[in-house]
């Protein structure tokens, strides 16, 4: 068995109760399975499978437990773990109390953007492999990095803070059951 992380789209604890996360999950297959915090993580053990092939089985057991489904972007441990670990955010000056989030796609993006990129305190790094670097600076107009990340990129992701990466990773760590991930046989969407 293998661990991975689901990341939900749009999921707070107003829409939906996690143990009813966690039940969808359980009938698709997956095992050892648990959430983590109230925004829609779900860490996992499942058979090695693609992460397409896990987004699919989610969203379709989503929609049919909960007549719903949330837009997921699944990863396996160990490239959450590796992201973690590189720290993309030190090669960049980040203002004091700057927030550090990081936002997942199913695929990289197909067009090549001039960055970093900033608007009224917000600053989209970069984008490494099929994760978005973003730092912003809290304001009393709320998140405008999402309004820029949206423009740049669409509604097809899914975002989180950096101490929310950590809390998930260290919930999905192999004590927990399994093994971290298909590592080196990670296929992304589409493959």
């Amino acid at each position: 068995m293998y661990r991975y992380v689901a990341f939900l789209r749009g999921v707070m604890p107003a829409n939906a109760r996690m143990s009813d996360l966690v039940a969808c999950f359980v009938t698709a297959g997956f095992s050892n399975v648990k959430s983590v915090l109230g925004s829609g993580n779900v860490v996992f053990a499942a058979r090695e499978l693609s992460e397409s092939a896990v987004e699919r089985k989610a969203e379709k057991a989503m929609s049919e437990c909960l007549s719903r489904s949330f837009y997921t972007i699944a990863r396996a441990t160990h490239a959450l773990e590796d992201l973690l670990a590189r720290d993309p955010f030190a090669a960049f000056k980040l203002a004091p109390g700057a927030k550090r989030v990081v936002s997942f796609l199913r695929e990289e993006p197909s067009k090549k953007l001039l960055l970093p990129m900033e608007r009224d305190g917000a600053r989209v790094l970069a984008v490494v492999g099929r994760e978005i670097l973003t730092a912003y600076q809290p304001s009393p107009r709320g998140p405008v990095f999402m309004e820029l990340l949206k423009e740049l990129f669409g509604e097809q992701l899914t975002t989180r803070t950096w101490d929310t990466l950590k809390k998930v990773a260290a919930a999905a760590t192999p004590a927990s059951g399994g093994k971290p991930g298909p590592r080196g046989k990670t296929r992304h969407a589409g493959q």
